[in-house]
């Protein structure tokens, strides 16, 4: 098997749109496809928000990935998010995880990124232990948001 990872342009929001779909719902996260769309179809457009990936094994899309950039003072500058990263579970456990993260960190060191942030769920200790082997610390800190109502 070889999976191929490529930069995700605006013809493949509909391919990540039915790859969140099952993410979320796996998660038990509220999904809403329009609301997802409208958060996604700007995003592959405009570099300065970010990058996305999709994983592919042969013309089947089998997961995505995307980091979104920001600024922290606390960091000393620009740093990065890895807002989602989803493998279909066919796909599991043949390293493809490793290799987002790879991407990302060479992404990372084009941008001049000095931090790089992720969460996961409390309950996915192959995530977290995959992270954990890749340099990421659990800083005892609470995630905590905010969400603004659309005005």
């Amino acid at each position: 098997m070889t999976v191929e990872i490529e930069i995700a342009r605006p013809p493949h929001v509909p391919i990540i749109l039915d790859l969140m779909e099952q993410f979320y719902a796996g998660e038990r996260y509220p999904f809403t496809r329009e609301k997802a769309r409208a958060a996604l179809e700007p995003f592959p457009a405009d570099p300065a928000l970010g990058r996305a990936w999709l994983l592919r094994d042969g013309y089947a899309a089998v997961g995505y990935f995307v980091l979104t950039l920001g600024w922290s003072l606390e960091y000393g500058g620009r740093d990065a998010f890895v807002d989602e990263l989803f493998v279909l579970t066919s796909h599991r456990g043949r390293g493809l995880g490793r290799s987002a993260l790879e991407v990302i960190d060479e992404a990372c060191c084009e941008l001049g990124v000095h931090a790089l942030h992720l969460e996961v769920e409390k309950d996915n200790f192959p995530a977290a232990k995959l992270y954990r082997k890749r340099g990421f610390e659990d800083h005892d800190r609470r995630l905590m948001t905010r969400r603004f109502i659309e005005r």
